[in-house]
């Protein structure tokens, strides 16, 4: 069985899901891919330990405290392409980004590959099932730019405003 719980945040309305023992999900309302983990049978659950982790997690990073990733048991959904790039993400500091490309070269030598795409890493950051606790926020362009962000460009302004890589006005 699955269970989500939402929970208020400054990058707006979370829905945070589990297996019970382990988060599974992470997305912000209206976000690209949104619940594209879940399956269709889930159990709404306000008191489960390993979602009030998650939660307390969650205050603690907006509170501008820097948690890992790996205070928490996370079971990403997806295949090994994805989930080499996901863990490659957890590595990437509070208030760091990575480029497309320095992932993919990262992706490249960790699964025994000659060569692999940026392309192709954008759209496993793109399908990060858990967001903010994976970090792809922290991933940008070749050129410096904000792009692709499936919570939208603005959440990822915010989140990297939080995390002061990039100054407030």
């Amino acid at each position: 069985m699955f269970y989500v719980k939402k929970c208020d945040s400054p990058a707006g309305e979370l829905t945070i899901a589990s297996d019970g023992s382990n988060i599974t999900g992470l997305w912000m309302k209206d976000q690209k891919y949104f619940g594209s983990t879940l399956p269709e049978e889930y159990s709404d659950k306000k008191e489960l330990p390993v979602l009030t982790a998650a939660e307390k997690w969650l205050a603690d990073y907006f509170g501008g405290k820097k948690p890992a990733p790996s205070e928490l048991p996370l079971a990403p959904r997806g295949s090994e392409f994805r989930k080499t790039v996901w863990s490659i993400l957890t590595e990437i500091p509070y208030g760091e980004v990575m480029t497309y490309g320095a992932v993919a070269a990262i992706a490249t030598e960790r699964l025994g590959k000659i060569t692999m795409s940026a392309q192709a890493v954008g759209g496993a950051v793109a399908h990060n099932p858990i967001g903010i606790i994976i970090p792809c926020h922290r991933v940008i362009g070749a050129d410096g730019s904000m792009t692709g962000y499936a919570g939208g460009i603005d959440k990822k302004i915010t989140l990297l405003q939080l995390e002061g890589f990039i100054k407030q006005p």
